[in-house]
């Protein structure tokens, strides 16, 4: 139970970054922040005490039960290479952001508008 908590601090934290903050670093920083507490909770989902990788041939005799289901895994690895691409792509758009306008603050890139 303590751990969903823990999930759910960290999005909260992340979205009080992005609904604050106005450095768009630090936006950024949030939504890497709430995606990795989306994929700590469906990590935690699909966690199973003492369970096993689910190969058959390696069990005399197969028990469903105590598998660790791999779609949740899958799920969570294709997420985080997208999401650290779309990082990246962020990140490359405030570099653009600042050599146009010279500053990160969205107050002022709103003003400028041009």
């Amino acid at each position: 139970m303590t751990e969903y908590f823990l999930c759910l601090v960290l999005f909260c934290l992340g979205l009080y970054a992005i609904l604050i903050k106005r450095n768009l670093i630090k936006i950024i920083i949030g939504l890497a922040i709430m995606e990795y507490a989306v994929n700590l909770f469906f990590i935690l989902i699909g966690y199973k005490n003492s369970g096993t990788v689910p190969i058959f041939s390696s069990l005399k005799e197969p028990r469903p039960e105590i598998m660790v289901d791999p779609v949740v895994q899958t799920i969570i690895l294709t997420n985080v290479v997208i999401g650290l691409a779309i990082t990246f792509v962020l990140v490359l758009i405030a570099m653009r952001i600042y050599e146009k306008y010279g500053t990160y603050d969205i107050r002022k890139v709103n003003r400028l508008k041009g």
